[in-house]
């Protein structure tokens, strides 16, 4: 049965990690995984997560199947985090299902526009996270891209994005990065956002909004604005989230697929195709992560401690960019750098090459993506200077 199978490509981010942990140098940094990672190097269990685990081990009666759209009570409280107050959740336009994690949400969304269309074409901005394109493929699904990061320029490359959404077929879906673009930091302005949304309305795209890093950016609310817009704007959409990052939860799976209908009853039937879109992948979503997000929301005093936890992460990515781009001119660079400090999120290119790359890891032990996308998360004070120091001698 399996005698023609072939091995695979190896994944460069996990395989950097592999070479990583075999590496004896003292001062090695691995800039790869998209992981948040504190002062000291370590991804901490976030302080109200782990009162809202006391909790639920203290109150929780049964382990019970919840269904296969998981919590309704989780489902109501992310919908609410990702749209806020919104008029398609009073106009009870909105269905959501939980999923592991956020790439759960994108494979059960992939699945859902192959239900709608049988190999339908999504759209993918050119960068976009590694396993997108594997992700939509799996499913059935047609993948090409739209120009939307300048390599050269270190800028989004709004017009070329623009003109070539602009012949986008109106059966088509479109994957746009609600905030912290992955991999390049770079995201769309107030205004891009809304020649987005209206140009998505006059065309008639479906958008698909990925919003795995909310408050990580800007803060919550700000980091929704395009989502939230676009909700305004367009009569249908899908959108994918993660409790991955924010609420530190990576291992325990947590996510969410959201549908916004044209009706109620519109609404009604894609959530039920979902359903089946779940049940025939893996049944049930795992509930444990589910539980203690929905009891952290259903908590003022949780909820303001985490949104403490998440500023005091989201200022030290931000302050890392600061100083990362003090300190190569502290070093002597002359290249401008200063682009990192105008981005979001954990992710930014570098912009070296893969021969600068390769001399990173041979000779100092510091690991980046072949792309030069570094995680931000991955600095600290202690590295800074070794890594800056390291990156004035390649170039």
């Amino acid at each position: 049965m399996f005698s023609q199978l072939q091995q695979p490509p190896a994944d460069p981010i996990l395989g950097l990690s592999v070479k990583f942990k075999a590496d004896s140098n003292p001062n090695k940094i691995d800039l790869g995984p998209g992981i948040y990672k504190d002062e000291a190097g370590n991804t901490p269990v976030l302080n109200c997560v782990k009162i809202a685990e006391d909790y639920r081990i203290k109150n929780e009666s049964s382990k019970a199947y919840l269904g296969s759209a998981g919590s309704a009570l989780y489902n109501e409280k992310i919908a609410q985090l990702i749209l806020g107050d919104h008029q398609v959740i009073r106009e009870n336009r909105v269905r959501t299902v939980s999923t592991p994690g956020g790439t759960g949400a994108l494979r059960i969304a992939a699945e859902l526009i192959n239900r709608g269309k049988p190999g339908a074409t999504i759209w993918v901005s050119d960068p976009t996270w590694a396993n997108h394109q594997g992700v939509f493929k799996a499913a059935g699904l047609n993948v090409k891209t739209y120009p939307y990061y300048d390599y050269v320029n270190k800028s989004l490359n709004f017009d070329a994005m623009i003109e070539a959404l602009k012949q986008i077929p109106k059966s088509d879906a479109v994957l746009l990065h609600a905030c912290c673009h992955n991999p390049s930091g770079m995201d769309l302005n107030p205004q891009q956002w809304q020649q987005v949304a209206e140009l998505s309305k006059d065309v008639g795209f479906t958008p698909v909004l990925d919003i795995a890093y909310q408050g990580f950016g800007q803060g919550l609310k700000v980091d929704a604005f395009g989502l939230r817009l676009m909700a305004d704007t367009v009569e249908q959409m899908i959108i994918c989230s993660s409790c991955s990052k924010n609420f530190g939860l990576y291992r325990d799976r947590i996510g969410a697929c959201s549908i916004i209908g044209k009706s109620v009853i519109a609404a009604d039937i894609i959530a039920a195709v979902m359903i089946n879109v779940v049940r025939v992948n893996y049944s049930m979503p795992p509930a444990h992560g589910a539980a203690l997000v929905e009891t952290i929301l259903c908590s003022q005093e949780l909820t303001d401690q985490w949104h403490v936890e998440l500023k005091e992460m989201r200022d030290r990515i931000g302050g890392m960019r600061q100083l990362l781009v003090e300190k190569l001119l502290e070093k002597g660079v002359t290249r401008d750098f200063s682009f990192i400090a105008r981005q979001n999120g954990m992710f930014s290119f570098l912009g070296i090459d893969s021969d600068q790359i390769q001399h990173l890891q041979d000779e100092y032990s510091i690991y980046v993506v072949g792309s030069s996308r570094i995680s931000v998360a991955g600095l600290a004070t202690s590295n800074i200077d070794y890594l800056t120091e390291s990156i004035a001698k390649v170039l």
